[in-house]
C-alpha cells in the first residue's frame, strides 16, 4: 500500500437501482481547506485514489476538485455557500444557474450524490440578515430540487448540516426537543422536505464537546464507545440502554423529529470525529483519544450487520469523518486546528487508522494520556514553527496597535529590545495581548495561525515576557 504501508479505505456502497440510496453503512471523509499550507487537489485527489476513498464531502463546489474527481470511483457531497442561500431562494433562474455551472458541468463524469444548502445555517446569531437566511434556507433547497428535477436527475439528494445547537434538549435522549426560535419557519417545512424526498437529516454530531464541556459529568470512556457491551445510561422514560454518547446524542434528535410527526426521516453525520490535539485548557485533545474514537466509531458503523441507535436498531447512518487535513487557517480554539487524519504538507498519516474496520490490530501502539483535563499553571504564546516572517511583521505591528503602550518594552534600548529579531519580538507581543485581552476579549492564542500556547516561558535575561494563568 502507498503511504508507508497505511491500510486505509473509505468504503460506500450504493444500490444498483442508481438512486444514490446506501444500502448498507457509509463512512467518508471532509475534505476542507482552511490552510496555507495544504496539498494542492490534484495531490489530495490522488491521495484519495490511492487509498481507495469511495466518498468525500467538501465545502464548496471548486471547480478544480470537481474537475479531477471526474471519471473516479469517489461519490461527492457538496455545497452551497451560505451567502448565496438568499439568492436561491427569491430565483429559480438563479437556482439553475447554479446547478448549472456546479452541477452539471460535471455530472454524471463526477459522483455528485448531495448538495448540502449552507453549513450549520442555524448556528448563527438571530439577527435580522441571519433569520432572513433561516427562512430562506428550505426554500432554496426547494428551487435546487426544482433544478434537478427539470433535468431528470433522482440520485442526487439535497440537505443542510446542522450542528447540535439546535436542539433546546438532549438529555434524556426521549426529552429531545428541538429551539423554539427556528421551529415554525424552518425545522417543520425542513423536516417535510427531507420526509417527502426521502433525503437525509445531517448533523454535525461531536461527542468531544459535550464532554469537554461537562468531562467530570460525562465519562470519558461513554465518550470514546469505550463502555463495552454492557449499558451505561439507561433512558427512564423508555428503558433503552445506551453504551456511547453519539448514540444518546443521536436519538435526542430522533424523538424531537418523532414529537413532531416525522418519525422515519433518516439521519446522516455530517461531521464527526476527535481532535488530535488542542490548547492547553482543551481537555482530552490527544491523538490516544483521537485515534480510540475514530477507530471505535468506524468499528460501529462498519459492522456487518448496521447497529443503528437504540431507538433505530439496524438503521443505517451514513458518517463523514472530520477531517481529511489539518486546517491552520481555522479561528478559535487550538483543537479547531487540529482534527485531520493526515498531516497537510505530505499526506502522511497522523495515527494509523483502517476504516474498513477489517483490520483492527494497529501496529504502532499509541501512549495512554496520564492527564486528560485541561492544564493548570502558567502558559506563554509565542510564535508557531514555520510561521513566516513577512506575516509575523504585519502580526506583530497589529498587536502591538491595539493595545496602547504594550509593546514599549520592544523599543531600542529598552529590555527586550534585543535580540532584535521578529521573531523574538513576536513572541513578547503575542503573549502580551494573549495576557491582557483574553478576560476581556475572549482572544485566543492564534494570530492567524501564526502563534501557539507553551509552557515554555520564552523570557531571557532582562526581559520577563507576560504570562497567563490557566
Amino acid at each position: 500500500m502507498p503511504l508507508r504501508g497505511l491500510l486505509l479505505f473509505f468504503v460506500l456502497f450504493y444500490s444498483s437501482t442508481g438512486s444514490g440510496t446506501p444500502t448498507t453503512t457509509v463512512v467518508g471523509v471532509n475534505y476542507g481547506r482552511r490552510g496555507n499550507n495544504i496539498q494542492s487537489p490534484y495531490h489530495t485527489i490522488r491521495l484519495l485514489k490511492n487509498l481507495n476513498v469511495s466518498y468525500v464531502k467538501i465545502y464548496d463546489a471548486d471547480s478544480e476538485t470537481l474537475t479531477l474527481l471526474s471519471k473516479t470511483n469517489i461519490h461527492v457531497s457538496v455545497m452551497v455557500p451560505n451567502q448565496l442561500i438568499s439568492n436561491i431562494a427569491s430565483s429559480q433562474s438563479v437556482a439553475n444557474q447554479w446547478v448549472r455551472e456546479n452541477v452539471l458541468a460535471y455530472y454524471p463524469d463526477t459522483r455528485i450524490r448531495f448538495i448540502l444548502v449552507g453549513n450549520e445555517v442555524l448556528s448563527f446569531n438571530a439577527t435580522s440578515s441571519d433569520i432572513r437566511i433561516w427562512r430562506d434556507l428550505v426554500p432554496a433547497m426547494q428551487k435546487i430540487k426544482k433544478s434537478l428535477a427539470a433535468k431528470n436527475i433522482r440520485n442526487i439528494k439535497i440537505g443542510t448540516p446542522l450542528a447540535m445547537d439546535i436542539m433546546e434538549s438532549t438529555f434524556p435522549p426521549s426529552n429531545g426537543k428541538f429551539r423554539a426560535n427556528s421551529l415554525t419557519d424552518v425545522l417543520l417545512p425542513m423536516l417535510h422536505f427531507l420526509n417527502s424526498t426521502k433525503s437525509y437529516f445531517f448533523l454535525d454530531v461531536y461527542p468531544y464537546y459535550a464532554w469537554a464541556a461537562n468531562p467530570s459529568g460525562v465519562g470519558l470512556d461513554y465518550a470514546l464507545f469505550e463502555g463495552g457491551n454492557g449499558s451505561l445510561y439507561t433512558d427512564p422514560a423508555t428503558g433503552l440502554n445506551y453504551t456511547n454518547l453519539l448514540d444518546q446524542m443521536l436519538d435526542s434528535v430522533v424523538y424531537a423529529m418523532s414529537t413532531l410527526g416525522y418519525k422515519d426521516v433518516k439521519l446522516a453525520i455530517a461531521e464527526t470525529g476527535w481532535p488530535h490535539s488542542g490548547g492547553l485548557e482543551e481537555p482530552g485533545a490527544n491523538m490516544y483519544n483521537a485515534a480510540t474514537y475514530n477507530r471505535n466509531l468506524v468499528k460501529k458503523m462498519t459492522a456487518q450487520s448496521p447497529k443503528g441507535t437504540p431507538a433505530r436498531p439496524g438503521a443505517v447512518i451514513p458518517t463523514f469523518i472530520f477531517s481529511l487535513y489539518d486546517e491552520n487557517r481555522k479561528s478559535g480554539p487550538g483543537t479547531e486546528r487540529h482534527w485531520g487524519l493526515f498531516h497537510p504538507t505530505n499526506g502522511n498519516p497522523i495515527y494509523d487508522l483502517d476504516i474498513t474496520g477489517v483490520r483492527t490490530d494497529y501496529g504502532r501502539a499509541l501512549t495512554r494520556p496520564t492527564n486528560n483535563g485541561a492544564y493548570k499553571g502558567k502558559a506563554w504564546c509565542v510564535v508557531a514553527r514555520g510561521a513566516s516572517e513577512a506575516e509575523l511583521g504585519s502580526a506583530l505591528e497589529s498587536a502591538c496597535r491595539q493595545v496602547e503602550g504594550m509593546c514599549e518594552a520592544l523599543r531600542p534600548g529598552r529590555e527586550c529590545y534585543e535580540p532584535l529579531s521578529v521573531t523574538s519580538h513576536a513572541d513578547y507581543a503575542f503573549s502580551s495581548y494573549w495576557a491582557r485581552m483574553r478576560n476581556v476579549t475572549s482572544a485566543n492564542c492564534y494570530f492567524n495561525g501564526l502563534a501557539v500556547e507553551t509552557t515554555t516561558d520564552p523570557s531571557h535575561g532582562s526581559c520577563k515576557v507576560p504570562s497567563v494563568t490557566l
